[in-house]
């Protein structure tokens, strides 16, 4: 790997822990000022739901541009959305902002929101500089290495934003955020990035925003199964999005908010271990296989890690899902880079990004009714009391924790039906009859 890819990922991994850091402790600041789930819940489907309709346009962005002026444009409006956001603070007095339905308020909390936002472009513009600036052989070791930083910047952030909330207080942490977002910008402009043109694909229209979603689905239905390969990862994260909606409350009928929170800091070590494990060791010589096996690993434990009330099998159930993430995320990363065009792979991560990432937060507003009247219920008054209460236990933990080795049982199905599908099977020989190109192509060379 290059020296230049190097220097890449740290520049990306300081604008991902910035952007992380402020919108971490914007939420947090926002229920300290207010004492409103309900503002922090709005926050969050706001977030979630932008970021899912937003990739479509910013991987257009990337592939419109030369992927360094794409990851300026990126924290040059963090940079000014940030300094706008701390103007507001500054000319607002602060009784305002107890107020959860006051108008400067939510301008503050868009304003950062936009901000974080815009980082995604990052994301995308990195996935597409690993074709540029690695060689092939080596790219799903590069991939472990992009997962691994966006690991550190999610633990770095989950510890640091709310110190910086508790001690400095949010003026202190956005002057923190304007003074990364500067040094990135800087660092990056005399970054020479080896990218001699920007390749337009023939059929794409010439407006630089031009978002062209006819032109990216036809890319992605050249590829026999791939289109398959994003909707299953799309369902893993609509399964996944019961974990968003309900881990906490299943972690905290366990044990203490202090505890919790540390463990919580300590499982997501899990994101950067199994990013340097792929980063050594790399995918294997076919990356389909092995991000179905990480599937299958992932949903075996999700049935059997609440099995029964303990914190212990608890956090080694999610130690071991949070190691595999990295794993996943890597695989289709590296098909994704094998099989689609330079020119396309832009919108193509974007479209994968928002198709996958739509599902989390669906779930996350379907989940807590079920939860709420079917399975809770089931598990306190109804008949899972007599039929499962002598050994799963009964209450309203127990009916949370029901729904997951329900949720993990559907995912592991699901996998292993997907492995036997002539989508995986059409994929997969792709993916092989593309890697025998290599060696042949160097020979001739």
């Amino acid at each position: 790997m290059t020296r230049t890819f190097y220097a890449v990922l740290a520049n990306s991994l300081t604008a991902a822990l910035t952007n992380t850091v402020v919108w971490f402790a914007v939420t947090f600041w926002v229920y300290l000022q207010t004492k409103s789930v309900l503002a922090t819940s709005v926050m969050a489907g706001v977030y979630l739901g932008t970021v899912a309709l937003s990739g479509f346009f910013l991987g257009s962005l990337v592939d419109r541009f030369r992927k360094k002026t794409a990851m300026l444009i990126s924290s040059i409006c963090s940079l000014c959305l940030y300094l706008l956001a701390f103007v507001v603070y500054l000319s607002t007095p602060e009784t305002v902002f107890t107020d959860p339905s006051a108008v400067p308020l939510w301008g503050f909390i868009l304003l950062t929101l936009i901000g974080a936002i815009a980082g995604n472009i990052r994301t995308i513009a990195l996935s597409t500089l690993v074709t540029i600036l690695v060689p092939e052989d080596t790219r799903d070791k590069a991939n472990g290495m992009v997962g691994a930083a966006n690991g550190v910047s999610f633990l770095v952030a989950s510890i640091f934003s709310g110190l910086l909330i508790g001690f400095l207080g949010v003026l202190w942490m956005l002057v923190f955020a304007l003074a990364l977002t500067l040094l990135v910008i800087i660092h990056l402009w005399f970054l020479s990035i080896p990218e001699k043109a920007v390749v337009h694909a023939a059929d794409a229209g010439k407006k630089a925003g031009h978002i062209d979603i006819r032109g990216t689905i036809r890319a992605v239905r050249l590829i026999p199964g791939l289109f398959a390969l994003i909707f299953f990862n799309t369902f893993n994260n609509f399964l996944g999005g019961v974990f968003m909606a309900l881990m906490d409350a299943y972690g905290l009928s366990l044990v203490s908010v202090q505890v919790w929170g540390v463990l919580w800091g300590v499982l997501s070590l899990g994101f950067i271990v199994g990013g340097l494990v792929v980063s050594r060791k790399g995918l294997g010589p076919s990356p389909l296989r092995t991000l179905f096996l990480a599937n299958i690993v992932m949903w075996t434990i999700t049935v059997f890690f609440t099995i029964q009330a303990s914190i212990l099998l608890l956090a080694i159930g999610m130690f071991v899902y949070l190691c595999l993430i990295p794993v996943v995320e890597a695989a289709e990363q590296t098909i994704i880079q094998k099989l689609i065009p330079p020119e396309r792979q832009g919108r193509v991560f974007g479209f994968a990004q928002s198709i996958e990432q739509a599902a989390s937060p669906l779930t996350a507003f379907m989940i807590g009714p079920v939860a709420q009247f079917i399975f809770i219920p089931f598990m306190t008054t109804g008949a899972g009391v007599e039929l499962l209460g002598r050994w799963f236990g009964t209450g309203m933990d127990r009916g949370i924790a029901l729904l997951f080795t329900v949720t993990g049982f559907i995912g592991l199905v699901v996998t292993l039906l997907a492995m036997q599908s002539a989508a995986y099977r059409n994929l997969s020989a792709n993916y092989q009859q593309q890697q025998q190109v290599l060696p042949e192509s160097a020979h001739s060379g």
